[in-house]
């Protein structure tokens, strides 16, 4: 038999449009139980934290780079040699162009 997770007892109270949302997900069968709808709730939103941090402090890494590349035919990020910093550069250019098409919700 696995072991069972330690949990924690609380006692509260939440709004309608909560309560609501949490039964929600207990009848869509993504969660079994009100405790773990709660979980399955807050696992959400870190995870939407731990994004939006990684969005912040990667963008502000790239913008502590300096900006020796160019743009060449094609839109396509072009360097004039290869260093480190270009080789972010490079990166951060090929990260932006797929990000966009990366469903991180699923």
């Amino acid at each position: 038999m696995a072991a069972k997770k330690t949990r924690r007892k609380i006692s509260t109270t939440v709004s309608p449009e909560t309560g609501a949302y949490l039964q929600a997900l207990i009848r869509r069968g993504k969660a079994a139980n009100l405790a773990e709808a709660l979980d399955s709730a807050v696992a959400q939103a870190r995870r939407l934290e731990n994004r939006l941090r990684l969005a912040r402090d990667t963008a502000a890494y790239f913008e502590e780079l300096p900006r020796c590349a160019h743009t060449g035919e094609h839109g396509r990020l072009r360097l004039p040699n290869p260093s480190p910093a270009n080789e972010d550069l490079l990166l951060e250019s090929s990260l932006a162009s797929l990000a966009d098409e990366v469903n991180f919700d699923d």
